[in-house]
């Protein structure tokens, strides 16, 4: 074990999460020495605008140039905590080449160029962790890494947006509309005030192309992820979620199959004796399956100041004891395989479809007809007069290839008796 005194690191970033990092790392500085045998100094945070006033930061600290951190041969973990693909991107790897261990946050970044950030770690023998750009305080990354290691993982599904989680949660329980529900997220601060990213399944896209690449050992980028998201979930199919002893979930999911990675993220029915259905509120939670460990549930905050940051400092504690014993670099990339990925037309779900029909003889005798011709097999039928002249029909299919169900409602919707289909939700 090598003798440090201290470990100077730089911040990039000085928003929520990197505030968060900043106040971590003075908070725990009396018990940091016991932790890493060295005590943590913050050397120089990166910010964009210098006249900002910043509370309870030492502002001799801060600095607007690059060069001030990537020439400081004393700086010896850079976390990255911006966002973003450029600037974070380049001085990411400047940071690599120069020999500085990396942590980082950055989802965005990750889920479409991680495989050269780790590349390049490995290449400079320093570490690129990355532990908080999936779930926030709940650990993931390491524990498929290392402690995992040894199965073969065949599924990751998970709640990994606590704002669609708040919102579904809101409209399950207190009975609110999608926009009533998404003005209280925002309001709370749980939303964005342009929430795209989360609502329509971005975020969680992201992240589940992170998780997967780790638990298959083959790259996935977000681009390979389908995503759908909330918008068009109502307070009917909550209603009908629940008479089917379900509930509505946004789930991020990947399966390893023989014929190669299923990954999406879309809004479906899970059965409510999951462990994933009581997940409520902003809570996040990540189910993972492999042959050897069966099933397992890591469970908490997602997202948010000091959650987030408890996962980036976990990483920068890991890079400091690494560097005591002079063994940074030990684990890199861990895609040695190259998986196809699936297209979503050729993953298999189960279907939920709620659609309104007029109402009279011979409808529902049609529209078993076309899901016959497109092998979709009906499991369960519910019926309702909404009006004098018109039904809601409410058909569950056994499970069938994406590809066939979308031939099939194109189909019924030139029919003249199929008035609207209202909506379209996978089940678990």
């Amino acid at each position: 074990m090598s003798i440090m005194k201290t470990v100077k690191v730089a911040i990039l970033g000085l928003g929520t999460v990197g505030s968060g990092v900043y106040k971590l790392i003075q908070k725990r500085a009396d018990v940091m020495e016991k932790t890493i045998g060295a005590q943590m100094e913050v050397k120089k945070i990166l910010v964009r605008n210098m006249n900002k006033k910043r509370e309870g930061v030492d502002a001799s600290l801060l600095t607007d140039n690059w060069n001030d951190i990537i020439e400081d041969e004393e700086i010896q973990i850079v976390i990255e905590v911006m966002g973003g693909i450029e600037p974070a991107k380049t001085m990411i790897l400047e940071a690599l080449r120069a020999g500085k261990n990396v942590v980082s946050a950055n989802k965005d970044l990750i889920a479409e160029e991680g495989h050269v950030l780790l590349a390049t770690a490995e290449e400079n023998h320093v570490d690129f962790l990355f532990e908080a750009a999936v779930a926030g305080a709940i650990p993931i990354i390491r524990p498929m890494k290392q402690c995992l290691a040894v199965n073969d993982i065949s599924e990751v599904v998970g709640i990994v947006n606590g704002t669609t989680n708040y919102i579904l949660t809101k409209m399950t329980e207190e009975g609110m509309d999608f926009s009533d529900a998404l003005e209280k997220a925002q309001e709370l601060g749980f939303a964005e005030a342009d929430p795209t990213s989360d609502v329509e399944g971005l975020d969680a896209g992201r992240k589940v192309a992170i998780m997967a690449s780790i638990a298959f050992h083959s790259r996935v980028v977000f681009p390979n992820v389908f995503t759908e998201g909330i918008t068009k979930i109502t307070a009917k199919d909550i209603e009908y979620a629940k008479e089917f002893d379900s509930v509505i979930k946004l789930l991020g999911v990947a399966h390893n199959t023989e014929s190669g990675i299923e990954v999406g993220v879309y809004p479906m029915m899970i059965h409510k004796e999951h462990p994933l259905a009581s997940v409520r509120d902003s809570f996040n939670a990540v189910f993972v399956h492999g042959d050897a460990a069966d099933d397992a549930m890591f469970y908490g905050r997602g997202a948010g100041e000091f959650p987030t940051a408890s996962a980036v400092m976990g990483d920068v504690i890991d890079v400091a004891r690494n560097m005591a014993y002079g063994c940074n670099g030990r684990i890199s990339c861990t895609c040695y395989k190259n998986l196809p990925v699936k297209d979503i037309g050729d993953v298999k779900n189960k279907f939920f479809i709620r659609m309104q029909v007029t109402n009279e003889p011979g409808v529902l005798a049609a529209v078993a007809e076309v899901f016959g011709n497109h092998k979709v097999s009906i499991t369960r039928v519910v019926q309702e007069h909404t009006q004098p002249h018109q039904a809601e029909l409410v058909i569950v299919t056994e499970s069938v290839k994406e590809k066939y169900m979308k031939q099939a409602l194109e189909e019924l919707l030139a029919l003249p008796s199929i008035l609207e289909v209202s909506s379209i939700i996978r089940e678990y």
